[in-house]
């Protein structure tokens, strides 16, 4: 084990290689003494989704915390931009998140947020690191004794100062008042919120996965599965479908129809919306090269810029600060409002899409008309270890000899995950069989390379 940073937290199987009590109530320890332990006590909050193994996380993390002299406020099951939020208005030293977003019950995550609500930059995790793999006996010596050890508080309500604080995202002089709302919530973290969140402003709501059993996360549900979700707004006579991720940083829609609306359209409904009122900051977005060419054409005729950050919704913050935007996102359902929230929030990108559509009269299927997409295809190939793309010859060759076959009209976009062992390829341009035809050739060809042990 040399490496426990991905691109969102430490990521893996619960109780097992890099993600047990041990290295949990290690990274408690070293986040201590990373923030500057003095002595004094800190403040710091830890949240969690609904999985069974978070009770055993939230305790080893916990108890790594107190055991540096600092104290913890628990505030149980909790999505993850209510734990950045709890942690700003708190004026807490860091927050904690337990959870592994839209993966399974059986995998976990360990993220951290600074005191302003936002995700540690990639220098901090280095030396959160190299403490809990390297230097652990450094933090052995700085133990405090008798009355100089921390404690643990748990915070009852939480979750209705979440709610408060999603709510005021919403225009005061607009209620949902006759729209009818199906939620889908994963069986998640936003199992207790998002219903509060959308029935106090007024809507019919109808909600789904809002039963977790420790073990039913994700599980046939959520924003992993559209098709679920489509279904239950037809069931419903919906006016809009809403289906959460299981830390509840993200949200896919359906329109009134059952069709699962691109995180793309999201962005431009609402970019342009924002452009039109005259709040778009710099009349510009952040989004990543997942997102579909047409997005880019479409924004420029309307007088807006769409510039790229890399996959992952830190690195989308990141230019969104240095840029001073207040808009960015990605396909996948990640989308920051940068005025009302640090971090991606699916119920607050929600009740944006929800203000436009009270605006302007429109159902989401009109809505969305105003963005078409060239047909894109997107193959995700197991691996069984991260090797570098320009370490392997052969499938360079395949990817480079198809970017030239669509030059001008398409491209290929070919990334690892930053959560779990697969290989993605996104294929874009006018002929989907021809994409089809050429994805399922590069996927072949990454599997051969697998197969035979990473030999050229």
């Amino acid at each position: 084990m040399n490496k426990l940073f991905g691109t969102d937290g430490v990521r893996g199987l619960a109780n097992r290689g890099s993600l047990t009590s041990e290295i949990a109530l290690k990274l408690g320890m070293a986040l201590v003494n990373v923030l500057g332990f003095t002595g004094d006590r800190l403040k710091i909050i830890v949240g969690k989704d609904t999985r069974i193994s978070g009770y055993m996380f939230e305790t080893a993390i916990s108890s790594g915390i107190c055991s540096m002299g600092s104290d913890v406020y628990l505030v149980g099951p909790m999505p993850t931009p209510g734990v950045a939020f709890i942690t700003s208005s708190m004026r807490a030293d860091a927050g904690v998140v337990i959870s592994a977003s839209h993966n399974p019950f059986y995998d976990n995550g360990i993220k951290f947020f600074d005191k302003n609500g936002f995700k540690f930059d990639d220098y901090i995790e280095k030396e959160i690191e190299s403490f809990v793999l390297s230097r652990y006996s450094e933090l052995e010596g700085k133990r405090p004794r008798g009355a100089h050890i921390g404690k643990a508080h748990r915070i009852d309500d939480a979750v209705g100062r979440y709610v408060i604080f999603t709510k005021l995202s919403f225009p005061k002089n607009l209620t949902l008042n006759g729209i009818k709302i199906t939620l889908d919530c994963a069986n998640g973290a936003n199992y207790k919120a998002a219903p509060e969140v959308f029935s106090e402003l007024g809507a019919e709501v109808t909600a789904s996965g809002i039963d977790p059993n420790g073990l039913n996360i994700n599980e046939n549900c959520g924003s992993t599965y559209p098709e679920h979700l489509g279904a239950l707004v037809k069931e419903n006579g919906a006016d809009i479908g809403i289906a959460f991720d299981g830390d509840g940083d993200r949200a896919i829609f359906s329109d009134e129809n059952g069709e699962i609306l691109l995180g793309d359209e999201f962005l431009a409904i609402c970019a342009i919306r924002m452009k039109n009122e005259g709040i778009l900051k710099n009349n510009g977005i952040v989004t990543t090269p997942m997102s579909n060419i047409a997005l880019e054409l479409l924004l420029k005729k309307h007088g807006i810029e769409t510039v790229y950050a890399d996959v992952g919704d830190r690195y989308i913050m990141e230019k969104m600060i240095k840029g001073k935007y207040n808009l960015g996102g990605e396909q996948s359902g990640h989308i920051i409002f940068l005025d009302e929230t640090n971090t991606g929030d699916g119920i607050i990108s929600a009740l944006k899409l929800l203000a436009v559509m009270v605006k302007t009269g429109l159902p989401l299927s009109e809505l969305r008309k105003i963005f078409a997409p060239l047909p894109q295809r997107l193959f995700n190939v197991d691996v069984p270890f991260k090797k570098d793309l320009s370490e392997m010859p052969g499938i360079n060759n395949k990817i480079e000899e198809f970017e030239e076959a669509l030059r001008g009209r398409g491209r290929i976009f070919v990334r690892y995950s930053g959560t779990q062992n697969f290989l993605r390829i996104l294929l874009e341009g006018e002929n989907e069989a021809e994409l089809n035809k050429m994805g399922a050739e590069i996927k072949e060809e990454i599997e051969k390379y697998f197969k035979n042990g990473g030999a050229v």
